[in-house]
């Protein structure tokens, strides 16, 4: 045995050779060994010649890697019969085996610079793979591999003394999709590898059916128009053989205002700006001073201006008998936006939203709109002398909508003895219609309420019954009229919804349905390629400049039919949400001269004088955050939008209807969306049109004054609105003064002027134009004489204009006191714009509230 890297080999038995002629010198010594055989790098010496014995020792360093054993023949040699070593003779051949003892001199080196393997999420493996490494030493204790171990600390794996890889938990794609490892390796002399291998694991996940590329919320800027919602959405069906796809796609709203985003205008404004019939009464109307019998119900403005009012089954109103509708005749509309739950209790009470009953005495129903156990029950009970005969009285509807806790737009068409209900623009007839007798005729007032049903008779207190308990708005009742289908369903159209954009590119074999409202949209297709570019054109329109912001959500739901199989995948729902962000606010800007001088004279005219001639209203807004309003400023945009009302108010004491009117023709509102009313406290111009027309119609407004002697000067406020309030102009303030002399009027008339457009006036252009006079300027005495002459011819025109001015003054006075002030006014071109108070003047004392939005059947019926 020899140890490599050394040269002493360790014989067994030693190496020893006899000779039978000792002990005679030279022929019983042992003078050599000799090595036969293979190149050997050993060698024999002896080491006693006497004894004969040797050692046997490597030439070099002898390498277990190269040769592990040596074989070969050694002889043993006497010296021969004298010391020249003459006739030597030699032993038997011995055969010597030398094993080569292995030192552990090379660590383990891995086969592979890294290692791959990929795994599937949530499954548990006994071997995910194997890791091999090996040692270039040559004995089995050295070369061998005895251990693995992994040198990474928290990870889900672990090895074993084979080199196999295995996880210790389930692995989640969506937790971590790649794994890296560091492994090394001992032999089984406990020597550890030089260098660690990488092995890189990655998670691969589960195929699991379902929509994929999609982004749970996706911002709409207002004014874009159609936005794709899921432009690089597909559908994962693993594979699966599929013969239909059907997704439905809903868009839920129900949070936003009244169901969805719906223009905010005022009943009366979105009545016009449907092109309903005029003359329907706003039952729920914003609290004010003529319009006080709402101040007392609970009211949520809501968002963006919205007229809301809550009851809670404690709260009702009763409507002033001018505003009281006196004959329905056999046509009329009654509409109301309504959310409503399902009632409390076993025994659902009767509750009413409007009812018209008796004052006092009895307690009879005339007509009534209530809901009782979710029914719709519209009662009308005519008179006997309407008809003696037995009529239908109560129509009965059952609808989900009714308790479905959502908003609903209701209109009830009455044509007797026919009456239709319409629900979100949807017809509906009722499923039970009951008879009865007519009323008798008596001569007991009614009372209309909002909310509940007065109970006047058969009690020993008169008292409000039957709550209503939910929330309403919008309730109006048209007499005369029924509405048209078309008005009703503009009335109650949302502003937003779904929408598929370009609809052209969609395929042919796509199938799809919108419901009325644009909030649910289902496709369906067979094709999953032509399923999936159909999803990526499903867009969100929102057509209102000024929408509400806030989040919409969406909801996915979709069904995968296979061959011959009703449903065989699964497709989990997506809910994602679509952010509407906040418009850019408008800054309505009302501007003009904010004083006017004018002869008393003018007033008197058939045309008056129109205040607000010079009126400009523009509306300006701001792009970006934190930009300032400045004329031109960065980020600061001219807007063009509709305005829906503008209000002119006397500021001190009222007009007097003997002397002054504020009013404005009825040619100036034709071919606009407008209207206006007029008392003595202003004047107001409503409907939805552009500000142009408002700001054409407001320049048309004229004040009269056929006895403007006393008067000095008078002060008008003028204000406008967007969207019910929801963005309002600055108070533009106003003040005519009147000048009782002509040639005063003209001087500071034209001092007026000249400070009016003085910033536009360049200074170097003033200072040119005085020196081109000075430059032709006469001796003094010339100037001294002109002046003189000039101011004398002066003084004898104004006496005689004087004089000539005075003497007609007194002889208008006169006239005017004779002849009825209307005479000056040309009527034929007038309907609302004359102002009744001027020949009823009583009339103001009796009712001083400030009616600024009566219509003219009102005012014509409490004049009579």
């Amino acid at each position: 045995v020899i140890t490599e890297n050394m040269d002493t080999v360790l014989l067994d038995p030693p190496l020893v050779a006899l000779d039978k002629d000792a002990p005679v010198p030279y022929a019983g010594e042992i003078c050599a060994f000799n090595i036969h055989g293979q190149e050997a790098p050993f060698e024999a010496v002896v080491l006693n010649r006497t004894s004969g014995e040797g050692v046997l020792r490597a030439k070099g360093p002898v390498d277990c890697e190269t040769q592990k054993e040596y074989t070969f023949i050694i002889q043993a040699y006497d010296c021969g019969a004298g010391a020249n070593g003459a006739s030597w003779k030699k032993s038997h051949k011995a055969v010597v085996h030398i094993q080569v003892d292995d030192v552990n001199e090379f660590s383990p080196v891995f086969r592979e610079p890294m290692y791959h393997a990929s795994v599937m999420e949530g499954k548990m493996y006994d071997s995910i793979l194997q890791v091999e490494a090996w040692d270039q030493d040559c004995s089995p204790q050295y070369s061998q591999i005895c251990n693995y171990d992994i040198v990474t600390s928290d990870t889900p794996f672990a090895i074993d003394r084979n080199g196999n890889i295995r996880n210790t938990e389930r692995l989640s794609y969506d937790k971590k999709q790649r794994y890296k490892v560091m492994v090394t390796a001992f032999d089984c002399g406990q020597k550890r590898a030089t260098e660690s291998v990488a092995v890189h694991i990655d998670v691969k996940p589960v195929c699991k059916p379902g929509w994929q590329g999609w982004n749970k919320q996706v911002d709409y800027e207002p004014g874009t128009g159609s936005k794709q919602l899921f432009p690089k959405m597909h559908l994962e069906t693993c594979d699966g053989p599929l013969s239909a796809v059907r997704a439905m796609v809903e868009l839920q709203t129900s949070h936003i205002g009244k169901g969805c985003d719906r223009e905010t205008y005022s009943e009366k404004s979105l009545q016009k700006l449907c092109g309903a019939a005029s003359g329907s009464t706003d039952l729920l109307p914003a609290p004010s001073a003529s319009t006080n019998w709402t101040a007392s119900l609970l009211m949520d403005n809501g968002r963006d201006s919205d007229l809301i009012f809550h009851f809670d089954g404690r709260q009702a109103a009763n409507v002033p008998e001018r505003v009281v509708p006196q004959n329905l005749t056999d046509q009329f509309t009654i509409a109301t936006w309504m959310k409503h739950g399902p009632s409390p209790g076993l025994r659902a009470e009767k509750e009413t939203l409007l009812c018209n009953s008796d004052k006092t005495e009895m307690n009879r129903h005339h007509y009534s709109l209530y809901v009782h156990n979710c029914r719709l029950v519209f009662l009308l009970r005519r008179d006997f002398t309407q008809v003696d005969t037995f009529r239908p009285a109560e129509f009965h509807w059952k609808l989900e909508q009714i308790c479905d806790k959502e908003w609903h737009y209701y209109v009830i068409n009455v044509e007797f003895p026919a009456v239709t209900l319409f629900v979100d623009g949807v017809t509906y007839e009722p499923y039970l219609v009951t008879d009865d007798w007519p009323i008798h005729p008596s001569s007991i007032d009614t009372q209309l309420t909002v909310g509940a049903c007065w109970q006047g008779g058969e009690v020993s207190t008169p008292r409000f019954t039957q709550f209503f308990r939910g929330s309403l708005s919008g309730l109006t009742i048209r007499p005369g009229r029924i509405e048209t289908q078309k008005v009703i369903s503009c009335l109650q159209a949302c502003k937003e919804g779904l929408d598929i954009h370009s609809l052209e590119s969609l395929g042919k074999d796509i199938k799809f349905h919108f419901n009325p409202a644009q909030s649910v949209l289902v496709m369906e297709g067979e094709d999953l390629e032509s399923v999936n570019t159909a999803m990526a054109k499903v867009s969100y329109i929102n057509s209102r400049q000024f929408p509400t912001a806030g989040l919409r959500q969406l909801h996915i739901t979709t069904t995968v039919q296979c061959f011959g199989e009703d449903i065989c995948i699964s497709i989990p729902d997506i809910k994602a949400l679509v952010m509407v962000l906040p418009p850019s606010e408008p800054r309505i800007t009302i501007a003009g001269s904010d004083q006017l001088l004018t002869p008393a004279a003018d007033l008197r005219g058939a045309m008056g004088m129109a205040p607000f001639k010079e009126l400009r209203i523009t509306s300006t807004v701001t792009k970006g955050d934190g930009v300032p309003f400045s004329a031109g400023g960065p980020g600061v945009l001219e807007a063009m939008h509709n305005l829906d009302y503008c209000d002119v108010l006397v500021i001190g004491e009222e007009l007097n209807p003997e002397e002054e009117s504020l009013e404005i023709h009825h040619s100036s509102l034709m071919g606009k969306h407008l209207d206006a009313t007029n008392s003595t406290s202003g004047i107001s111009i409503y409907g939805v049109d552009s500000m142009a027309h408002y700001e054409e119609a407001l320049r048309q407004v004229r004040y009269r004054n056929w006895r403007p002697a006393t008067l000095t000067n008078r002060r008008f406020r003028l204000t406008c609105s967007e969207l019910n309030g929801r963005y309002t102009s600055n108070e533009f303030n106003l003040e005519v003064r009147l000048v009782h002399n002509a040639a005063s009027v003209e001087h500071v008339n034209h001092m007026a002027v000249q400070s009016q457009y003085m910033q536009s006036v360049h200074h170097p252009l003033m200072v040119h134009s005085v020196n081109s006079h000075i430059s032709g300027t006469p001796p003094a005495a010339t100037v001294v004489v002109v002046i003189c002459i000039a101011a004398l011819v002066c003084i004898v025109v104004l006496g005689i204009y004087r004089l000539h001015s005075t003497h007609q003054d007194s002889a208008k006075s006169e006239e005017d006191g004779a002849k009825d002030p209307e005479m000056d006014w040309d009527d034929s071109t007038l309907t609302i714009t004359v102002n009744p108070m001027e020949v009823r003047g009583h009339y103001t004392k009796e009712f001083p509230e400030k009616a600024l939005h009566w219509s003219e059947a009102e005012k014509e019926r409490k004049f009579k």
